[in-house]
């Protein structure tokens, strides 16, 4: 492998991680929201990823041989809770408001991941850099 064929690579899985990172941030954002149906309340974002073999590129394209890529945003599956609240101006007929289906605490984790992620692939990029200017200088020697 090619060392720039490394900073494609990287690249990709940074701005994967930076797709990941916003979802969780639009999540967080979103997890004290209530709104008047089951339909109407927020779920949370999650971003699967899908990896890009090099078999699959296929041309000259270096940046597209290996990495990461996004395969879709979907919504989170589990189920939305429904509260009492009667005096809630959003409030439903029968007096119930339905929270987001977003645990916070479970969020903070998915950032930290990401964020981890992100760094990992940033000090990549730095290696991959160190090198190539070490190369440079042996050669230029």
């Amino acid at each position: 492998m090619a060392l720039d064929q490394i900073f494609g690579i990287a690249g990709s899985a940074l701005n994967a991680q930076t797709v990941r990172m916003n979802a969780t941030a639009s999540n967080l954002a979103n997890a004290g929201t209530v709104a008047s149906s089951d339909e109407a309340a927020f779920r949370g974002k999650r971003v699967t990823f899908k990896t890009i073999m090099e078999t699959q590129a296929g041309g000259n394209d270096l940046a597209n041989k290996g990495g990461v890529k996004i395969s879709g945003i979907s919504d989170d599956p589990r189920s939305i809770s429904r509260v009492s609240d009667p005096g809630n101006p959003v409030a439903d007929k029968d007096g119930y408001v339905y929270l987001s289906n977003v645990n916070e605490m479970s969020e903070m984790v998915e950032m930290m991941a990401a964020a981890r992620s992100y760094q990992n692939n940033v000090e990549v990029v730095n290696t991959a850099r160190q090198l190539m200017m070490r190369t440079l200088d042996i050669i230029k020697s």
